[in-house]
């Protein structure tokens, strides 16, 4: 997976890095993340054709967006620059600020529908099929959350 990047009659050798590896996992994480949690109760309901009409229909949706995000991260000419980097190199310093908290603004959402879905699947299956008595959901969700911010952070050590 070796790539040589011409940039001003100079040769680079780029090889997959860690970093690399980071960003494919967070763009298949957030491509598949919908489709873990809702798609296939909703659609399921409507029966096997309409679960197989939307898949084909969204796969491509799903893969040009986050391949041209994609490449938009790797088109910084810093090696382990994130999202926020590359705006801010390509559109100024004040520029890339606002599009960086739109970018926020526009996830922000997300993650929280994520964590109430998160928390109703998990209590489902305490419930549903250990037999479990529910939960305190306050205390369900914050260990949820806790749980997925250490896995992150062990990530990056």
């Amino acid at each position: 997976m070796n790539q040589t990047i011409e940039i001003s009659s100079k040769s680079v050798s780029h090889r997959w890095t860690q970093h690399d590896t980071h960003w494919a996992l967070s763009l298949f994480g957030t491509a598949v993340g919908a489709g873990i949690l809702f798609l296939p109760i909703n659609l399921g309901m409507g029966g096997f054709w309409p679960l197989i009409i939307m898949a084909v229909l969204a796969f491509p949706m799903t893969y040009m967006a986050h391949r041209g995000l994609a490449r938009f991260v790797l088109s910084s000419r810093h090696k382990d620059a994130d999202f926020t980097d590359v705006v801010a190199e390509h559109f100024g310093a004040n520029v890339g600020r606002m599009i960086s908290m739109l970018y926020f603004l526009s996830i922000f959402p997300i993650l929280l529908i994520y964590g109430v879905g998160l928390t109703n699947t998990v209590d489902s299956f305490l419930v549903n099929q250990l037999g479990w008595v529910s939960p305190n959901r306050v205390l369900l969700s914050g260990v949820l959350v806790a749980g997925m911010i250490a896995i992150m952070l062990g990530g990056n050590a």
